[in-house]
C-alpha cells in the first residue's frame, strides 16, 4: 500500500527552501547565521529554523515535547549489509529511499521520491526485522529526527543514518530538478552531488561506537 504525501512534505520543507531574505529563528525571530539548528515540530513533521537558545530550550526530548532537535551529523554505516534480494523484498519501485520511525508508531515507514515529492510505502516488516538483526546500528536510529537513507542508484551503495532535514532537503532537490518521465540527467547529477557532499561530512559509525 502507498499514497502520495507531497503536500505534507511541501509543508515540512518550508524551513529549508531558499527565500532570498534574512533567515530568522521561527520561535523568537532572532537573526540566524547560515549554519543553525533545526527543530522538528512533532504534530505535523515540519522543520523549523531555530537559534541555539531556542533549540536548547525547546529541543530536549521528552514524552510531551512539541519540538525535537534534529541532529546535525550524518553517520556513514561502515560494513552495512543489504543484499539485492533484501532490497527487492522491501517492495520499493526505485533504488532511492529513506526509512523513518515516527514516535507515534511502532514500525518504520519508507519514503521514495517522485516528481511531485515523496510517496510513503508500508514495509515488509519481516525483511526489515532481519536487517535490524544483522545491522544492530539501525536499532539506534532516533525516532522522528533520523532515518536510514539509502541510495542504490546507478551502481552506488550509500547507506547512512541521516538527519531528517537532510532527507527533506533531498526531496526538495528532486522536485526542483526532475524533468520528464525519468527525471533526466540533471536530477541524477544533483542526487550524486548530494550524496557525495553528505558522505564527505558524515562520521563513520564504527568510529563513533569504538571511540
Amino acid at each position: 500500500m502507498s499514497y502520495d504525501i507531497s503536500k505534507d512534505l511541501y509543508g515540512a520543507l518550508r524551513g529549508l527552501r531558499p527565500t532570498g531574505r534574512r533567515r530568522l529563528c521561527e520561535l523568537c525571530n532572532l537573526q540566524l547565521s547560515e549554519e543553525h539548528p533545526h527543530l522538528l515540530q512533532v504534530s505535523n513533521q515540519e522543520v523549523l529554523c531555530a537559534c541555539e537558545a531556542c533549540a536548547v530550550l525547546f529541543g530536549h526530548r521528552s514524552e510531551h515535547r512539541r519540538f525535537l532537535r534534529i541532529p546535525r551529523d550524518a553517520r556513514r554505516l561502515v560494513g552495512f549489509t543489504m543484499s539485492d534480494a533484501e532490497w527487492s523484498a522491501l517492495r520499493l519501485p526505485i533504488d532511492l529511499a529513506f526509512f523513518v520511525r515516527r514516535s507515534s508508531e511502532d514500525h518504520p515507514t519508507a519514503y521514495y521520491p517522485s516528481p511531485a515529492g515523496y510517496t510513503e510505502s508500508l514495509l515488509d516488516l519481516e525483511t526489515w526485522t532481519d536487517l535490524v538483526r544483522r545491522n544492530a546500528e539501525l536499532a539506534g536510529i532516533a525516532p522522528d529526527v533520523e532515518a536510514l537513507l539509502v541510495n542504490r542508484t546507478h551502481g552506488r551503495r550509500d547507506y547512512l543514518i541521516a538527519p531528517i532535514d537532510q532527507c527533506y532537503k533531498l526531496a526538495g532537490l528532486i522536485r526542483r530538478h526532475w524533468r520528464g518521465f525519468s527525471g533526466g540527467d540533471q536530477v541524477r547529477h544533483e542526487i550524486a552531488r548530494f550524496f557525495d557532499a553528505l558522505d564527505t561530512r558524515a562520521i563513520a559509525f564504527k568510529e563513533i561506537t569504538h571511540a
